[in-house]
This record gives C-alpha cells, sequence and structure tokens, in this order.
C-alpha cells in the first residue's frame, strides 16, 4: 500500500515438539536457508536465526503484510514437512504447539541479533524453559505454565 511506513522487528521463538533434540547439526544451515526462503517470499527481513537442538530463535524485520500467525503457520508447517521429506531424522519431526514473538524497538536490533548468534554460550547457563519463561516475565505476558510445554503422554 502506498505511504505506508513501518518498523516492526519481531523475534520468534519455539520449540521442537515434547523439545526433543533433533535440530541436528548435519541439516541446520539447510534449515536456516529454507526458512529464510519462507520470510523473503512474504517480502520480510531475516536479521538472525539460530537454533538449538531443542529450539530455534528467528528475528525479522517483518511487514504488515501478513500476519503474525499466517507467517508462524507457514514457517512451521512447511519446515516440518520439509525435514520429513528429506528424511533427515528416523523419527517424525514435529514442531510443538504455540510459539513465542516478541518486538523490539530499532536501538535492540543489534543486541539481540547477538543474542541470536550466541545461543550455545547462553544455553551453558541457562535452560530453553528458563529462557523461555524469562522472556514472558520480561514482556508481562501472562501464561499458565501447564500449557507451555507440551509433555510425551
Amino acid at each position: 500500500m502506498a505511504n505506508t511506513y513501518t518498523q516492526i522487528h519481531i523475534q520468534f521463538v519455539f520449540a521442537v515438539k515434547y523439545r526433543d533434540g533433533l535440530i541436528h547439526s548435519s541439516f541446520k544451515d539447510e534449515l536456516y536457508q529454507y526458512i529464510a526462503g519462507i520470510i523473503k517470499h512474504h517480502n520480510h527481513r531475516l536479521l538472525a536465526i539460530n537454533a538449538m537442538p531443542d529450539h530455534i530463535h528467528i528475528f525479522i524485520g517483518m511487514r504488515p503484510t501478513q500476519s503474525i500467525s499466517d507467517l508462524m503457520q507457514d514457517i512451521k508447517g512447511s519446515s516440518s514437512k520439509w525435514i520429513n521429506e528429506r528424511k533427515f531424522l528416523k523419527v517424525k519431526f514435529e514442531w510443538q504447539g504455540g510459539y513465542g514473538a516478541f518486538s523490539y524497538s530499532k536501538s535492540h536490533v543489534n543486541r539481540i541479533i547477538n543474542y541470536i548468534k550466541n545461543q550455545e554460550q547462553h544455553h551453558a547457563r541457562e535452560t530453553f524453559q528458563e529462557e523461555y519463561i524469562g522472556f514472558l516475565k520480561l514482556f508481562g505476558i501472562d501464561y499458565d505454565e501447564r500449557y507451555l510445554f507440551k509433555e510425551p503422554i
């Protein structure tokens, strides 16, 4: 739309189902490229992406042409299908339901990029669950711990 100017920076965080460590270094870079293609296809701008074996962080400059939920549905659905079609794993890959989406001002962009790039060092000190709950508390988001992380049945 003409004369529409935005500055929207969103960090997405979501986990592998049951927080299984299924994101292997053997296909991690290809996964990043695949997700980057989805983001670019929707005219958003990838700022940073990094995953631990059990979760992923994606930081984008988002255009107001698509809802967050539609973008997340595309990224999570398409990437899990892509992983399974390529048979990277001997088990079925699934993302856990839900996600975190956290917005930042321009003054925080470089700090968030560095935070995402340094996930390995960060998680030497803090678990994913601690990190995620920390985000929810920092952003003042009400939550019910019973529904945060789906446990195996």
